[in-house]
């Protein structure tokens, strides 16, 4: 791994911050107050001291700077209970948009289940994302078909390619009979609003799928430990700011490797993205790092109401950083950069 340089780091952030302020993505933070009523017609100010929010890209809508994930609790089997707590105790507090996919929760796909329990009684309170990890149209209209169901909704805000990793992906998702077929026939039939793209690997895969289509929307892995390797904020950042994407950030404490309170061995379970060391940074400057990048909002799955309750504290006392207070804890997270960025391309 190469020697983590402060002038390079300066140089990304730089970059980006300018394309930030160029599009008014930064100077769009306010505190929250009841959206346009474009549908859905969310209402984070209705919960006392309510999040900032930003502009969702060009979609014309506000979001939350935290929004909740539908993974960790709310993706693992026979947690009905534990997960329809978080996410009503979301949109209590302000959060007004709300991820998921098909993937999550296995076969049974929990996420999904769990979260159309409670929006088919406050579906016009949130922006509802899933995704297709089908690279086919019509095995990704099935799983939307699917997935509207699960929901308990007849339509959502945003319908995304789920994780492009490799080349090749991109190219069987825009070949006859790909996935975006499937992406555009729903957006035409007025089932999904917003049509987006996610990934996690390789920053190219993303820059390529973002040449070929103007997605609405980027879900991207981006942590303090995003400069060490494979970079998401050197060029596919900017280039998000640039075609007025919505930017959704995620894997923020990866998982819990890059934080302090990370303990190796009991906390991986075995698991191959387990950490080998203690994690280096807070999840305060954790959030705080991304929330300083051009992003429109973070996604983070919780394990419980109180740490869901938490991530909505800070992201309420968010105060973005400078450039040497990102730079010093890009520094402090380069001996994990491995475990932190874990969800890369590494051979």
């Amino acid at each position: 791994m190469s020697r983590f340089d402060r002038r390079d780091f300066l140089k990304i952030t730089g970059s980006a911050a300018a394309g930030f302020a160029a599009k008014g993505v930064l100077a769009g933070t306010t505190q929250a107050k009841p959206p346009a009523p474009t549908p859905p017609a969310a209402s984070p100010a209705a919960a006392p001291g309510a999040m900032p929010t930003r502009n969702l890209g060009r979609t014309g809508y506000r979001v939350a700077l935290f929004s909740l994930g539908g993974q960790a609790t709310i993706e693992k089997p026979d947690k009905e209970k534990e997960a329809v707590e978080i996410v009503e105790r979301a949109l209590d507090l302000g959060v007004n948009y709300v991820d998921t996919a098909a993937a999550y929760g296995g076969p049974q796909r929990w996420s999904q289940r769990y979260i159309g329990q409670v929006m088919k009684r406050r579906r016009n309170e949130t922006f509802l994302a899933t995704k297709t990890n089908d690279r086919t149209r019509d095995g990704s209209l099935k799983l939307l078909e699917e997935s509207l169901r699960l929901l308990q909704t007849d339509h959502l805000d945003l319908w995304q390619v789920h994780n492009l990793t490799r080349p090749d992906q991109v190219e069987e998702i825009f070949a006859k009979g790909g996935a975006m077929e499937a992406l555009l026939q729903a957006r035409e039939q007025k089932i999904v609003r917003f049509l987006g793209v996610t990934g996690h690997a390789d920053p190219d895969v993303l820059i390529e799928a973002i040449h070929r289509f103007p997605f609405d929307t980027i879900l991207m892995a981006v942590n303090a430990a995003d400069p060490h390797h494979l970079s998401f904020t050197a060029k596919l950042l900017p280039l998000a700011v640039e075609k007025e994407m919505g930017i959704i950030g995620m894997k923020v404490p990866a998982r819990g490797r890059i934080l302090n309170t990370w303990t190796p061995g009991k906390d991986d379970k075995g698991s191959w993205e387990g950490g080998a060391q203690p994690g280096k940074v807070t999840m305060k400057e954790a959030l705080a790092y991304v929330l300083s990048l051009p992003v429109s909002t973070v996604i983070i799955g919780c394990d419980n109401v109180q740490q869901l309750e938490q991530n909505i504290q800070l992201a309420r006392e968010f105060n973005p950083l400078n450039e040497t207070q990102m730079a010093a804890l890009a520094t402090r997270t380069e001996p994990i950069a491995k475990q932190a960025l874990f969800f890369r391309s590494w051979s």
